[in-house]
């Protein structure tokens, strides 16, 4: 029977979330899109900051914006699947609750950039700026999983230091 995360103290994973994540090929296409969608972040907030500093290059913002969000939602998506392999729900884990929580806000305001992008809703510097409140919560999120894949690490470090330890004692 797996331990609830109440009785196994701040532990991210049981034994069983644990096994379920090793084994989940969600893992992988995690570990795939998270640096992609990085990389993508950092071209194209080098194409929004010119664009504000110099007004030059507007298409090429827009563009990689676009394709900034496409990525995200792609790793939101796939995240959600690997959350729900793990843990049994796509969304609001208590190990991922509050990355969740932030997600959301992520979500939400680079769904809000493209929506005003196809309406017009904003001229272009206010889209510029709309995309950079988007990627500053980016940050702060991809941040927060950083944090927990770090806290997941050092988990599975001192597991497998305890596990050799109880097997060098017998």
């Amino acid at each position: 029977m797996a331990m609830s995360r109440e009785s196994r103290g701040k532990s991210l994973y049981n034994v069983d979330e644990r096994r379920r994540r090793d084994a989940s090929p969600w893992t992988l296409v995690q570990g795939i899109l998270a640096p992609l969608q990085f990389a993508i972040f950092l071209v194209s907030l080098g194409l929004v900051v010119r664009y504000l500093l110099t007004g030059a290059g507007y298409e090429a913002a827009t563009i990689s914006i676009v394709v900034k969000t496409a990525a995200l939602y792609a790793i939101m998506i796939t995240g959600s699947i690997w959350e729900h392999e793990v843990f049994g729900r796509y969304l609001f884990a208590p190990a991922f609750y509050w990355e969740d929580v932030f997600s959301m806000l992520v979500l939400a305001l680079h769904t809000a950039y493209l929506g005003a992008l196809f309406t017009g809703w904003l001229d272009p510097t206010q889209l510029m700026l709309l995309a950079l409140a988007a990627y500053a919560s980016y940050v702060i999120n991809a941040t927060q999983f950083l944090l927990k894949l770090r806290a997941a690490r050092l988990e599975s470090a001192q597991a497998s230091q305890v596990m050799g330890l109880g097997e060098a004692a017998q």
